[in-house]
């Protein structure tokens, strides 16, 4: 059709879309069989490795996602009990979220799991091959998130 033209960007992002289409429709992944979208399960899982309380603004940071995207999930896991949130006492458009009891112990019990299977995912790929493609898509998203909040502003 167009031989004069490079098609390697569109064979990059061809590629990381469908590796995403596949993850996401994972139906056998630990978390998903939880009940748990995977950004939920970063949600928590966040919370669970930093011990304490975040705002939904450091939420967001920890897990890559939009501020907006944080607020639904938290609202919906708010309303499964797995996660409380408080005011702040001296800025009360600040919140704080922490891990409920139930959502610490889901966080437990799911995350052996989803490491085992994420580790199975990746096995086609050695340990050098995954951190390379690890820092490259960290470099990519890096510049994504750059870009696209550029253009939103």
């Amino acid at each position: 059709m167009h031989p004069d033209l490079d098609t390697g960007p569109m064979e990059i992002i061809g590629r990381v879309a469908r590796c995403a289409a596949l993850l996401q429709q994972a139906e056998d992944a630990p978390s998903r069989r939880a009940g748990l979208s995977r950004p939920e399960f970063d949600l928590l899982a966040a919370l669970r490795r930093t011990g304490h309380e975040l705002t939904p603004s450091e939420l967001a940071r920890e897990t890559f996602s939009s501020g907006a995207a944080v607020t639904k999930r938290l609202k919906q896991l708010t309303g499964r009990a797995l996660v409380e949130r408080r005011g702040d006492d001296r800025d009360r458009r600040v919140a704080h979220v922490r891990l409920t009891d139930a959502g610490r112990a889901l966080v437990d019990a799911v995350l052996p799991e989803q490491l085992a299977y994420e580790g199975a995912v990746l096995s086609g790929l050695d340990a050098p091959q995954q951190a390379e493609l690890a820092a490259l898509l960290g470099e990519l998203l890096g510049q994504l998130e750059g870009r696209l909040g550029a253009l939103r502003s």
